[in-house]
């Protein structure tokens, strides 16, 4: 790919979680960048767009202005809709439109060493540690994740504009690979990494089409979740050497027991060819330990010692908006997290129950469309895991543009967890999850804001912790 300053890409929808550290990588080597964002011109994120203007990218209203002779191609997120004003400039000046998932596949596969992180769910974390890992291992490696890895935001490196990026020089492409759209078909990856396979943005039977191709395309080594069955299954697809880890699955690689749960993080222990090592992370829950597994496996297949990796694995603290914790007054805390799909959101739940503490679970759809395919397993999730004395408060889908069906609805999904027996409730705007919140959370409660796409949840989450 040229990235030379000869060429420029207009990036519409800049500010999104996955494109506004392509477009970072794109302007830290060296091409022209310029793009637009509906945050930006509502004034939201200043600091992101800053970062990114401090780094020579060019911002622009999102009105199809910037879209003209400047822009060689313009790179979209995913569906090309007409409507939006920036693609019709585009299509109608003849400017070459390419996705974003295409663009990142293509830096992505000229890589000399390309690990590919892919699964329903962990997918940024274990992004994020192999990141820290190896950043800490003085490997250098390029990075392109979702989430803001909280390592890059205390400690920017060099070759990084936003905290979820950096530009390495180490020859290794460390990123986070997304199946919802099919994309993952793009990658040739080095090492492949599928962390776990259930329902979400695809049904499961589609997934492991994807995800077992995707298997078979890696050059080098792949490691697999043995704790996932469809796993253990898909291992057949690989060419080359499966690098599996379990929690429980004796025949795995490498094994992770006595696990002691922590406020703030997790001590076990794993093993590996008859040798034991401990470990202690600074971000909590089981499936995190999953997640340092996938991470430890990533080395081992990159032939680095376990002994060192651990050490270096140590530092890692954790991805923004997974279990964060917002901070706590008057003896109530507010945490904000990423959970946005069954197997996510099962899993924030059961690490927040492992400390007693009534919960105010603010769940924020995070589309339409996501909702209709997994909305009753969502409530299935909370079932599972809300108390009697836990409460479910849901405002409306968060709605980012273009067209949806919205046959399902919030009052749907409220009204199937009422039948399930959670104390839940639906509010026609967040804003007036406020007033609640401020008159029913007492000292010893939790309240977490939950939800994907939609970055002024974090904004949210700070406003609910100034009623106290």
């Amino acid at each position: 790919m040229d990235t030379s300053k000869s060429k420029g890409y207009f990036f519409c929808g800049i500010g999104g979680s996955g494109m506004a550290p392509l477009a970072a990588i794109v302007a830290e080597r060296g091409g022209r960048v310029y793009g637009s964002d509906r945050a930006f011109d509502q004034g939201k994120s200043p600091e992101k767009f800053r970062a990114l203007q401090d780094a020579g990218i060019w911002l622009f209203p999102q009105d199809g202005s910037g879209v003209d002779a400047r822009a060689d191609v313009l790179v979209v997120s995913s569906a090309i809709e007409e409507s939006i004003p920036d693609v019709g400039a585009a299509l109608s000046r003849g400017i070459p439109i390419q996705k974003r998932a295409e663009l990142l596949a293509e830096l992505f596969n000229e890589s000399p060493c390309g690990i590919s992180i892919a699964g329903t769910s962990g997918k940024s974390t274990v992004t994020g540690m192999v990141s820290v890992m190896l950043s800490a291992m003085d490997i250098d490696p390029t990075v392109m994740n979702g989430g803001v890895i909280v390592n890059f935001k205390d400690a920017p490196e060099p070759g990084q504009i936003i905290p979820s990026m950096r530009v390495g020089g180490g020859g290794v492409f460390v990123t986070e690979t997304d199946e919802s759209d099919g994309s993952i078909e793009l990658y040739r990856p080095s090492v492949a990494v599928v962390n776990n396979v259930a329902l979400d943005h695809k049904p499961v039977a589609e997934l492991l089409g994807l995800f077992g191709d995707f298997i078979a395309r890696a050059e080098k080594a792949v490691v697999l979740n043995f704790d996932d069955p469809h796993l253990r299954e898909l291992a057949q697809k690989a060419k080359v050497p499966v690098y599996s880890y379990s929690l429980g699955v004796q025949e795995a690689a490498l094994r992770a027991y006595d696990l002691e749960y922590l406020p703030s993080g997790v001590r076990f222990r794993v093993e590996r060819e008859r040798r034991s090592y401990p470990v202690c992370l600074q971000v909590p829950g089981g499936h995190n330990v999953a997640n340092a597994l996938a991470a430890l496996s990533v080395g081992l297949a990159m032939g680095l010692d376990l002994d060192k990796l651990i050490p270096a694995l140590e530092t890692f603290k954790g991805i923004s908006r997974r279990l964060e914790v917002t901070g706590g007054r008057g003896g109530i805390t507010v945490i904000d997290d990423f959970a946005h799909n069954p197997d996510k959101i099962a899993a924030s739940l059961k690490t927040l129950k492992e400390f007693d503490g009534r919960l105010f679970v603010i769940f924020q759809p995070h589309g339409f469309g996501p909702l209709k395919l997994m909305g009753r397993e969502i409530v299935e999730s909370f079932a599972r895991y809300l108390g009697a004395e836990d409460q479910l408060l849901m405002p409306e889908v968060y709605y980012a543009g273009g067209t949806a069906d919205r046959s399902v609805t919030a009052r749907h999904v409220i009204g199937w967890a009422q039948e399930a027996g959670v104390d839940a409730h639906c509010f026609d705007v967040r804003g007036d999850i406020i007033p609640y919140i401020k008159a029913h959370a007492k000292t010893g409660n939790r309240i977490v804001v939950m939800g994907a796409r939609d970055d002024t949840l974090s904004d949210f989450a700070c406003e609910i912790l100034e009623l106290f």
